[in-house]
């Protein structure tokens, strides 16, 4: 017996971080649990906590599927409802982590009122990190009324705490961004390989919610401390897209990198190099058959040295496999990757797009064997 309850005992002490490593919706990340029609006022939620496994604070919404605001129907991401943040509100909830590990967390945004409209994001305690940052929500990069981003992050402790924040004041106090979804996924750092670059197959990256298909916006570095593209950097003013082989086609594998926002979506990643010793840079360059077709052009950069490869696009999910040949100038050599051109797909809905990085290595050269 005593025995037994050593197992039960330690079964609960370890039950909640082996709970965090499941990838997937947190508790009620979807807010499909909702208020008691007592606890709302119209679409306002009243009480802080009738929401479960969440605390309000501020004007809080609950969102239905199909409910309007004037003409404009509020978008709800998946599901049936969502949340909107009005003037200075909050929501928040305590996740359980495992210390040291680390995360990406998926949510669904939409903007519903203000074209400056923003959205504060905490995650506390944090590692290494300042546990917070402000996703600005000017451009909206799908035709949805939504987009789905990522953010990564070091836990410093067993149980963190996330905040989303909606710091404006509006005339009209309901207005704010919707947030719908919000999963997480524990990640693991690159394994150390004979290409100098890490997770350059992008196989290791943010969740991609299932039975969707519009991938996961990465942050530029600006907002978000800890990439959850493992090994790379969003060295932009905007954000690039995550996608998967279940909704788009990839060069090789199951997931790559759609640069959607032109010269304004790099990824860059800096490597240990032989200054004078000449390398070799393979990638893949195609289009994720999403409509986006045309001229393409990829800019890359490497040591002193600039490329430009040109892609054609027919929107059909082709690829080529590109070989570019430098010398490094010093022993860390940033490597970068961008789009020349700003591309809309052609279903004339708007919706940026652009051309598909994927399976990138970089070797020492044959010249130096």
């Amino acid at each position: 017996m005593r025995n037994i309850n050593l197992v039960l005992m330690l079964l609960c002490t370890t039950l909640p971080v082996a709970l965090s490593l499941i990838d997937g919706l947190v508790p009620n990340g979807d807010f499909e649990e909702g208020p008691k029609p007592s606890q709302m006022n119209g679409s306002e939620v009243v009480d802080p906590h009738s929401i479960p496994h969440w605390e309000l604070s501020g004007f809080v919404e609950y969102i239905k599927s199909g409910q309007t605001q004037g003409d404009m129907i509020l978008p709800v991401p998946k599901g049936h409802f969502a949340l909107r943040l009005g003037n200075e509100a909050s929501i928040k909830t305590k996740l359980q982590v495992a210390k040291g590990q680390f995360y990406s967390l998926s949510f669904g945004i939409a903007r519903t009122c203000a074209q400056q409209e923003r959205l504060n994001l905490s995650i506390t305690p944090d590692i290494e990190g300042k546990g917070w940052g402000m996703l600005p929500m000017q451009t909206m990069y799908s035709t949805e009324g939504w987009d789905s981003f990522s953010w990564g992050f070091f836990a410093a402790n067993n149980e963190v705490e996330l905040v989303f924040y909606h710091p404006q004041a509006e005339e009209d106090e309901a207005c704010g961004p919707i947030i719908d979804v919000v999963a997480l996924k524990s990640l693991s750092l690159p394994k150390t390989t004979t290409d100098l670059l890490k997770n350059g197959n992008f196989e290791e990256g943010p969740y991609i919610f299932p039975d969707t298909n519009w991938g996961t916006l990465v942050p530029s570095n600006i907002e978000n401390d800890h990439s959850p593209l493992m090994g790379w950097m969003v060295e932009s003013l905007k954000a690039v897209r995550y996608i998967d082989s279940d909704h788009f086609v990839v060069p090789e594998g199951k997931r790559a990198v759609e640069l959607v926002a032109g010269r304004e979506s790099v990824i860059a990643q800096i490597v240990k190099t032989v200054p004078g010793k000449t390398y070799d840079l393979e990638f893949y360059v195609g289009d994720a058959k999403n409509l986006c077709e045309g001229s393409m052009l990829i800019e890359v950069f490497a040591s002193n040295s600039t490329f430009y490869v040109p892609y054609e696009s027919k929107a059909q999910g082709g690829s080529k496999l590109v070989l570019l040949r430098f010398k490094a100038a010093n022993d860390r050599t940033r490597i970068r990757f961008l789009s020349s051109y700003y591309h809309r797909k052609s279903d004339f809905s708007g919706s940026l797009c652009g051309p598909v990085v994927d399976d990138v290595k970089l070797v020492s050269s044959i010249l130096h064997a």
